[in-house]
């Protein structure tokens, strides 16, 4: 088991950059390392959709949409990840989670994820 806890949210004006942190205190027996680490979003009156994910070996799942724009990485000493964000618009307005589960892979699919931080709301905005 694990609690998840979102930081680095904010308000940025289009084309600004945001860093976001996922902090994990694990519960269980279990390693922080046997867990994939994934970012999803939800903007109002919308479904909630992946953002990033990391493996347990580290290997960064980006999708098309936001590739080159979002990076994703982890340190597994200080059982963080972080996901950076640039070039920011106002499509991009929503609050953010991060979300685990114990599997070597990632996921595009917030039900597979057992595991989810509070969100931290991230404003796009001039």
């Amino acid at each position: 088991q694990l609690q998840l806890v979102e930081s680095g949210g904010g308000d940025v004006q289009p084309g600004g950059s945001l860093t976001l942190s996922c902090a994990a205190d694990v519960l269980s027996e279990d390693s922080y390392e046997a867990y994939a680490i994934a970012w999803f979003r939800q903007a109002p009156g919308k479904e909630r959709e992946s953002m990033s994910c990391i493996s347990t070996r580290g290997g960064p799942v980006v999708p098309t949409r936001v590739k080159g724009r979002f990076t994703i990485s982890r340190d597994n000493a200080k059982k963080t990840v972080t996901l950076r964000m640039s070039r920011l618009t106002p499509g991009d307005t929503a609050v953010y989670y991060c979300a685990a589960r114990l599997h070597y892979y990632c996921s595009a699919f917030a039900d597979e994820f057992p595991y989810w931080g509070r969100g931290t709301q991230v404003t796009v905005s001039s």
